[in-house]
């Protein structure tokens, strides 16, 4: 139970400042394995030479020792790994996240003698050592699954990692030392440690690269922050490597990839009107940048509905952003699950749901582009935020090129101030002139701003993308986007 507990609570340790990619978890499952490998080894031959419950009971009070002080020690190495990303430091990013993995080696690796140890222990018979080792191992795998519902379902989400790893840590010490006493009450002081470590972690999780924290929380989804830089008011996700809203009390634009959003009904056929969509889609609520901007230029009659995959973001978007526009309906789900159980439609469907710098696989692929088409109206239009560098544009290549596989025309538009680009795809053929005449028709003040950007700084063109189409049998977004970064960061 303890070794798996560890595991889970290793991920979320490491979340708020490495994220939580396949490579992350790759790693982090790939060492624990290794680790419990090196304990069935060692336990073994400990146990042929030892073989004493006490010698047990020692080795799982030092496993719980170090998993409780586990949170304190890695704290300051975490915080290194921050600074690593503020200087573009491969080397120390690296170095940290190894350094962080290799503190769970000493726990595992002696939580992986006990099921020899255990077996060695209850042999008896030579006759009867297939039904010892079966009722180890099942009395095992019982343990794992407590191990994993346990902190999932409850200890992570109700109290946190920290204290999570604590609890397990001290659970463990405090069976070891009823198994030791009353020959060796030494270990009771294990406890007592343990305790004292969970009583001096520092109060917050992670400081903020910029701004003043305002709030912060780890949730079944995320590793959130609310920071105040200003007179804006920032959401930040996970390792923090990009700002997921913006609400700023003194200005509704923001320059960020949100302003570009509102112009989207422009990419149709060319229209002998103002562009006024009806119904509008956010996939990626956050805090509702993109949906204040919406009521705020086509008023309260066009209807938004948000979905976003954390109840607790949505939450967040309410207390700290007002997203209390009442045509905005938000809906806790995972997009694509979302949009495969309702039946509506929509004037345009807005994908903002990539946790940059690393985004769902599946919202990326060719099936997923058709499943939103399927729930456009006529004329609607799709739009996608795309992460990219100054000079590297490999994601927005492999989005905008499966796009093209579903629509029929693909255009893009850049980020000025942010290294973004949003990709539109329109259910119907539509020129670069149908999008600049329908953009000149607009009037209204904040739509208009926007339109002038888009077609200036924006450089509105049409995709030249035509390569890889990614599909939800083969979408390697997280190793494009990893190479995107490594390539910047190696580059400074």
């Amino acid at each position: 139970m303890a070794s798996l507990g560890v595991e889970f609570g290793a991920s979320r340790l490491l979340a708020p400042y490495f994220g939580t990619s396949l490579y992350v978890w790759g790693v982090l499952i790939g060492l624990i394995l290794i680790y419990l490998s090196a304990g069935y080894v060692i336990g073994g031959r400990l146990a042929d030479r030892h073989p004493r419950a006490e010698v047990l009971y020692q080795l799982t009070a030092w496993a719980g020792l170090w998993i409780g002080l586990i949170p304190l020690v890695s704290y300051p190495i975490l915080l290194a790994s921050q600074q690593g990303f503020k200087e573009l430091s491969v080397g120390l990013v690296a170095g940290t996240l190894l350094a962080v993995v290799l503190l769970f080696a000493a726990p595992i690796v002696l939580l992986g003698c006990v099921s020899p140890f255990a077996i060695r222990l209850l042999l008896k018979d030579v006759e009867t050592g297939g039904n010892t080792a079966g009722r180890v191992y099942a009395l095992s795998t019982a343990g794992s699954i407590l191990g994993t519902f346990l902190p999932v379902f409850w200890f992570i989400p109700t109290f946190g990692t920290r204290p999570t790893l604590e609890g397990f840590g001290l659970a463990l010490v405090l069976v070891s030392v009823v198994g030791l006493w009353p020959r060796r009450r030494l270990y009771a002081a294990f406890a007592i440690a343990v305790i004292l470590a969970w009583v001096l972690l520092p109060a917050g999780i992670k400081p903020p690269e910029a701004g003043r924290l305002l709030y912060e929380k780890e949730s079944a989804y995320h590793y959130i922050q609310v920071v105040q830089v200003g007179t804006k008011t920032e959401l930040i996700l996970n390792e923090g490597q990009a700002v997921h809203s913006i609400y700023d009390s003194e200005n509704l634009l923001t320059r960020g990839p949100w302003d570009y959003m509102v112009i989207a009904d422009a990419f149709k056929p060319a229209q002998t009107s103002e562009p006024q969509p009806k119904s509008v889609a956010i996939l990626g609520l956050a805090g509702g940048t993109a949906a204040r901007q919406y009521t705020a230029a086509y008023g309260e009659q066009l209807q938004i509905t948000g979905v976003e995959i954390d109840p607790d973001i949505i939450d967040v978007a309410h207390r700290f952003f007002h997203l209390d526009e009442p045509n905005v309906h938000a809906v806790a789900s995972d997009a694509r699950y979302w949009l495969n159980t309702q039946a509506g439609r929509y004037d345009v469907i807005i994908m903002d749901a990539y946790r940059q710098p690393y985004i769902p696989f599946h919202l990326t692929t060719r099936e997923f582009f058709s499943e939103v088409r399927s729930h456009l109206s006529p004329g609607g239009v799709a739009v996608v935020n795309a992460g990219r560098t100054a000079t590297d544009y490999r994601l927005v290549d492999a989005i905008a090129s499966t796009m093209a596989a579903v629509y029929p025309s693909v255009f893009l538009v850049d980020v000025p101030e942010f290294a973004n680009t949003l990709v539109y795809g329109s259910t119907e053929p539509v020129t670069i002139d149908d999008v600049k005449h329908n953009l000149g028709l607009v009037s209204e003040p904040l739509v208009r701003t926007v339109a002038t950007s888009a077609m200036a700084e924006g450089s509105l063109r049409v995709s030249p993308y035509h390569g890889q189409v990614y599909t939800d049998d083969l979408a390697p977004v997280e190793r494009l986007i990893d190479q995107i970064i490594f390539s910047y960061a190696t580059a400074r």
